[in-house]
């Protein structure tokens, strides 16, 4: 018999796929005593490559599989870190103290009275288009929290809408020796104390 590809040459093997008779130089040895013509090896290659690329991608769908149902320590950190805010937030919410009430007297801190009114008109110019309120007593409830019979306070207080700066807030009667404090939309202005008796 002669080589398929080279008739002027004995043949010496035949291809393991298409049973053509090869010589040693056509032969592709794939394996002992298994050899392919040169079109059967590379479409054998190709195959095996093929196969191979399956079964990785088999195999690696089978670990993104497990690992999705395995749980590793952050899952668990997760979890339990989860359970705690919803129980603290359980008590906060649920249970817990009352909280503790107002403790400032008015009486006794103009002052306070006076920053929580000028932050009080600040807010209802906000949510007012920018405007003031005729009298202090507007303000509550909404924008100042008084409770009822409080509304008294804010006559120790002196207010005065103003076309040009918007409104003038100060005590009416500052304590003796202290600076008077007037809050005004662009901040706050510091007038020396009134000397009595001078």
């Amino acid at each position: 018999m002669q080589c398929k590809y080279h008739p002027d040459r004995p043949a010496e093997v035949f291809c393991a796929s298409c049973y053509a008779h090869l010589c040693r130089e056509c032969a592709e040895e794939a394996g002992p005593g298994k050899y392919y013509c040169f079109q059967c090896a590379t479409l054998h290659a190709v195959s095996e490559v093929g196969t191979f690329l399956r079964e990785k991608r088999e195999k690696g769908q089978e670990k993104k599989e497990k690992k999705k149902k395995e749980w590793g320590p952050f899952h668990y950190f997760v979890v339990l870190s989860s359970v705690l805010i919803l129980v603290m937030w359980g008590v906060v919410i649920f249970g817990g103290q009352k909280a503790p009430a107002r403790t400032v007297d008015f009486a006794k801190k103009g002052r306070v009275l006076l920053l929580a009114v000028g932050g009080a008109l600040k807010s209802y110019a906000l949510y007012e288009g920018n405007r003031y309120p005729e009298q202090l007593t507007d303000l509550i409830p909404e924008y100042l929290s008084l409770r009822e019979g409080e509304a008294f306070h804010l006559e120790r207080l002196s207010y005065q809408r103003d076309s040009k700066i918007g409104y003038r807030l100060s005590l009416a009667s500052p304590e003796g020796g202290e600076m008077d404090i007037i809050l005004t939309p662009k901040g706050i202005e510091y007038t020396s104390p009134s000397r009595e008796g001078a």
